[in-house]
Protein backbone atom coordinates (compact mmCIF):
# COMPACT_ATOMS: atom_id res chain seq x y z
CA UNK A 1 0.00 0.00 0.00
CA UNK A 2 0.89 3.35 -0.57
CA UNK A 3 1.80 5.80 2.31
CA UNK A 4 -1.04 8.14 1.17
CA UNK A 5 -3.72 5.15 1.32
CA UNK A 6 -2.17 4.33 4.47
CA UNK A 7 -2.61 7.87 5.99
CA UNK A 8 -5.71 7.98 4.86
CA UNK A 9 -7.22 4.95 6.45
CA UNK A 10 -6.03 6.23 9.86
CA UNK A 11 -7.33 9.49 9.89
CA UNK A 12 -11.35 8.50 8.65
CA UNK A 13 -10.79 5.31 11.46
CA UNK A 14 -9.35 8.11 14.04
CA UNK A 15 -12.28 10.29 12.72
CA UNK A 16 -14.79 7.72 13.41
CA UNK A 17 -14.19 6.31 16.65
CA UNK A 18 -14.62 10.16 17.96
CA UNK A 19 -17.56 10.44 16.55
CA UNK A 20 -18.94 7.66 17.81
CA UNK A 21 -17.15 7.79 21.36
CA UNK A 22 -18.46 11.66 21.38
CA UNK A 23 -22.00 10.75 20.41
CA UNK A 24 -22.17 8.02 23.08
CA UNK A 25 -21.90 10.54 25.74
CA UNK A 26 -24.59 12.69 24.14
CA UNK A 27 -27.48 11.56 25.99
CA UNK A 28 -27.80 8.45 27.77
CA UNK A 29 -31.40 7.60 27.14
CA UNK A 30 -34.77 7.72 28.48
CA UNK A 31 -34.33 7.71 32.29
CA UNK A 32 -35.93 8.67 35.84
CA UNK A 33 -34.61 11.17 37.99
CA UNK A 34 -32.82 9.20 40.28
CA UNK A 35 -31.18 7.36 37.50
CA UNK A 36 -30.13 10.97 35.59
CA UNK A 37 -28.26 11.80 38.88
CA UNK A 38 -26.35 7.91 39.27
CA UNK A 39 -25.19 8.46 35.87
CA UNK A 40 -24.01 11.72 35.75
CA UNK A 41 -24.98 11.64 32.20
CA UNK A 42 -27.61 13.84 29.97
CA UNK A 43 -30.78 12.17 30.05
CA UNK A 44 -34.00 12.30 28.59
CA UNK A 45 -36.58 12.59 31.87
CA UNK A 46 -40.56 12.08 31.50
CA UNK A 47 -43.10 13.53 33.81
CA UNK A 48 -45.55 15.44 34.25
CA UNK A 49 -44.81 18.94 35.96
CA UNK A 50 -46.35 19.46 39.83
CA UNK A 51 -49.54 21.95 39.77
CA UNK A 52 -49.34 22.59 43.54
CA UNK A 53 -45.84 24.66 42.61
CA UNK A 54 -46.84 27.39 40.36
CA UNK A 55 -44.23 27.76 37.91
CA UNK A 56 -41.73 30.65 38.17
CA UNK A 57 -40.11 33.10 35.45
CA UNK A 58 -37.14 35.30 36.19
CA UNK A 59 -37.21 37.66 33.41
CA UNK A 60 -33.96 39.46 34.48
CA UNK A 61 -32.03 35.87 34.29
CA UNK A 62 -34.32 34.31 31.78
CA UNK A 63 -34.51 31.22 34.06
CA UNK A 64 -37.79 28.88 33.87
CA UNK A 65 -38.21 26.89 36.61
CA UNK A 66 -41.13 24.77 38.17
CA UNK A 67 -41.19 20.78 39.47
CA UNK A 68 -41.46 17.94 37.73
CA UNK A 69 -42.64 14.23 38.58
CA UNK A 70 -41.29 11.68 36.54
CA UNK A 71 -42.71 8.34 35.99
CA UNK A 72 -40.97 6.63 39.17
CA UNK A 73 -42.83 9.51 41.55
CA UNK A 74 -39.31 11.30 42.09
CA UNK A 75 -40.06 15.29 42.37
CA UNK A 76 -37.60 17.71 41.49
CA UNK A 77 -36.74 21.05 40.54
CA UNK A 78 -36.21 21.63 37.15
CA UNK A 79 -34.36 25.24 35.77
CA UNK A 80 -34.43 25.92 32.00
CA UNK A 81 -32.50 28.73 31.11
CA UNK A 82 -35.21 29.98 28.54
CA UNK A 83 -38.93 31.31 28.51
CA UNK A 84 -41.25 28.96 28.95
CA UNK A 85 -42.41 26.89 26.26
CA UNK A 86 -46.03 27.49 24.70
CA UNK A 87 -48.96 25.67 26.07
CA UNK A 88 -46.91 24.40 28.94
CA UNK A 89 -49.98 24.63 31.20
CA UNK A 90 -51.90 22.47 28.88
CA UNK A 91 -49.32 19.42 28.46
CA UNK A 92 -50.28 15.57 29.17
CA UNK A 93 -46.39 15.27 30.15
CA UNK A 94 -43.34 16.96 29.61
CA UNK A 95 -40.07 15.39 28.60
CA UNK A 96 -36.60 17.03 29.46
CA UNK A 97 -33.27 16.68 28.29
CA UNK A 98 -30.61 17.96 30.26
CA UNK A 99 -28.39 16.97 33.49
CA UNK A 100 -28.83 16.30 37.00
CA UNK A 101 -26.87 19.29 39.03
CA UNK A 102 -27.15 19.24 42.83
CA UNK A 103 -30.54 18.97 44.35
CA UNK A 104 -32.09 20.02 40.95
CA UNK A 105 -32.02 19.44 37.11
CA UNK A 106 -30.98 21.34 34.17
CA UNK A 107 -32.73 21.38 31.37
CA UNK A 108 -31.70 22.01 28.22
CA UNK A 109 -34.71 21.08 26.13
CA UNK A 110 -38.27 20.55 26.61
CA UNK A 111 -40.63 18.84 25.08
CA UNK A 112 -44.47 19.22 25.52
CA UNK A 113 -46.55 16.85 24.55
CA UNK A 114 -50.46 18.48 24.45
CA UNK A 115 -53.31 16.12 23.87
CA UNK A 116 -54.29 15.47 20.44
CA UNK A 117 -56.71 17.78 18.43
CA UNK A 118 -57.77 14.37 16.93
CA UNK A 119 -59.42 13.18 20.47
CA UNK A 120 -62.77 13.56 20.57
CA UNK A 121 -63.17 14.96 24.18
CA UNK A 122 -66.99 14.47 24.27
CA UNK A 123 -67.08 10.95 22.81
CA UNK A 124 -69.95 11.38 19.85
CA UNK A 125 -67.17 9.94 17.23
CA UNK A 126 -66.84 7.14 19.22
CA UNK A 127 -67.70 3.68 18.13
CA UNK A 128 -69.04 1.45 20.66
CA UNK A 129 -66.78 -1.86 21.78
CA UNK A 130 -68.82 -4.69 19.65
CA UNK A 131 -70.26 -2.98 17.43
CA UNK A 132 -69.65 -4.30 14.11
CA UNK A 133 -68.10 -1.62 11.80
CA UNK A 134 -68.76 -2.26 8.15
CA UNK A 135 -66.56 -1.55 5.41
CA UNK A 136 -67.18 -0.04 1.67
CA UNK A 137 -65.48 -0.57 -1.35
CA UNK A 138 -65.38 1.86 -3.91
CA UNK A 139 -66.23 -0.05 -7.53
CA UNK A 140 -63.54 2.30 -9.55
Amino acid sequence: MRPKTIVGLVLIVAFTSMLFLNFGQQVGGYMNFAEAEASGNKAHVVGMWVDADQFRYDANSNVFSFRMEDEAGNVRMVRYNNPKPANFEDAEKVVIDGYAEGDHFVAENILVKCPSKYNDASGLNQVPEGTPVESTTLGY
